[in-house]
C-alpha cells in the first residue's frame, strides 16, 4: 500500500458547527463570505482563506488516484490549531476538531487522521491526547513548533505531561512548522514558505535534541516533516556545539530516534537523507493541498538511486508499521 504520510484536512462540518455555535468559542472569530472561510484566534489577524481542497475529499481522492496513492495520513491545519486560545477554550476546540477529523476519516476510509492537542497547556494537551488515543483510536498527533501561538518552546517544562503521555502510549507525533512572519526578511519572494518554515522546524527540533527530550521520551515515534528541514545537513554542527558545551544533551542520541518524510523534491537530496538516517526512517510525504507541497510525491522516490526494499519502505512500509495500517 502506497501511503502519503503528510496531508492536511480541516473538515467543512467542523467549520459549520463552529459558525453555528459562536457562544462556545468566544475567542474564535469566523468569517464566512461567498463560500470562503477564514478564522481568527484570540483577537489575532484572520487566517489565510481556507482552500476548498483542505476542507473536502473529492479533489483529494481524484489526485490520490492519479498519483497511485492508496492512503493518506492527515493532520489538521496548523493555522487553525488555536494555540493562542485560553487553555480551557483551546482544549474544547481541540476536542471538537478531533471529533470531526475522526468522523471524516471514518467516512473517507482512505484517510487516517492525527489528532490535535492544546499545546498552550501541558496538562490539558496530555489529557486531550489520552482521550484521542484511548477513546477514539487516534495513533497520535500532529503538533506545531511554537506552543502558545507564535512564541514558546516545545522543551518548556509546562509541556512535560504531554511528552510523558506521548511516551506512555507509544504515540506517533508529527511535528510541522508554523507560518511565522516575525523575521521581516522572509516577507518577500514567499520566503515564509520557502525558507522560514525550515528555519522554524530546525530550531524547534534542535532544542528538543539539546534538551534530551527525544531520548527521555523515546517510546513515542517522532516524525520531522519537510524532510527534517536542515537537521540532517547540520547534524555535524549540532554535534560540535555539544562538544563545546557537554552540559547539553548529545544530539546524536535523539537524532537516531527521529523519522522523516520525503518532502525534499530532489532525488539526490532524498538519497542523502536516506544515507544519513536510513531509508527505513523515511516516509512518503506530500503536504497536500498546499502549493509548496509535492503533488507528484512518489516521483522523487522512484527517481532516486535506492534499492527496491528501500523504495518499498519509503512508499508505505514504514508508515504502515508505524501507524498500524
Amino acid at each position: 500500500m502506497i501511503i502519503d504520510c503528510h496531508g492536511h484536512l480541516l473538515p467543512e462540518a467542523l467549520l459549520e458547527e463552529l459558525a453555528d455555535s459562536p457562544s462556545k468559542f468566544p475567542s474564535i472569530q469566523v468569517n464566512r463570505t461567498d463560500g470562503k472561510w477564514q478564522l481568527g484566534f484570540a483577537g489575532g489577524a484572520l487566517t489565510r482563506p481556507i482552500m476548498p481542497r483542505l476542507r473536502e475529499t473529492e479533489q483529494r481522492f481524484e489526485w490520490m488516484a492519479k498519483e497511485g496513492l492508496e492512503h493518506q495520513v492527515c493532520g489538521g491545519w496548523l493555522d487553525a490549531f488555536g494555540y493562542e486560545l485560553p487553555a480551557e477554550e483551546g482544549a474544547l476546540w481541540s476536542r471538537l476538531t478531533n471529533h470531526h477529523l475522526a468522523r471524516a476519516a471514518r467516512e473517507a476510509e482512505k484517510v487516517t487522521a492525527l489528532c490535535t492537542v492544546p499545546l498552550q497547556d501541558g496538562q490539558k494537551a496530555a489529557m486531550v491526547l489520552a482521550e484521542a488515543m484511548d477513546e477514539h483510536g487516534f495513533a497520535g498527533a500532529m503538533i506545531g513548533t511554537q506552543p502558545k501561538g507564535l512564541g514558546g518552546n516545545l522543551d518548556d517544562p509546562d509541556l512535560e505531561p504531554f511528552w510523558q503521555a506521548a511516551h506512555d502510549r507509544d504515540a506517533v507525533i508529527m511535528i510541522h512548522p508554523v507560518f511565522d512572519v516575525t523575521d521581516k526578511r522572509v516577507l518577500d519572494f514567499d520566503m515564509v514558505n520557502a525558507v522560514a518554515r525550515l528555519n522554524d522546524l530546525t530550531t524547534a527540533v534542535a532544542r528538543l535534541l539539546f534538551s534530551g527530550h527525544l531520548v527521555k521520551y523515546d517510546r513515542m515515534k517522532f516524525v520531522v516533516l519537510t524532510g527534517g528541514a536542515a537537521l540532517p545537513y547540520c547534524l555535524g554542527r549540532l554535534i560540535r556545539n555539544h562538544e563545546n558545551h557537554p552540559e547539553y544533551a548529545d544530539p546524536r542520541a535523539g537524532f537516531k530516534n527521529l523519522y522523516f518524510d520525503s518532502l525534499v523534491f530532489e532525488p539526490d537530496v532524498l538519497e542523502f537523507l536516506c544515507q544519513r538516517v536510513g531509508a527505513d526512517r523515511v516516509m512518503l510525504g506530500s503536504d497536500w493541498p498546499f502549493p509548496i507541497g509535492d503533488f507528484t510525491p512518489a516521483k522523487v522516490v522512484k527517481n532516486a538511486n535506492l534499492s527496491a526494499s528501500d523504495r518499498d519502505a519509503i512508499l508505505g512500509g514504514t508508515a504502515a508499521e508505524l501507524l498500524g495500517l
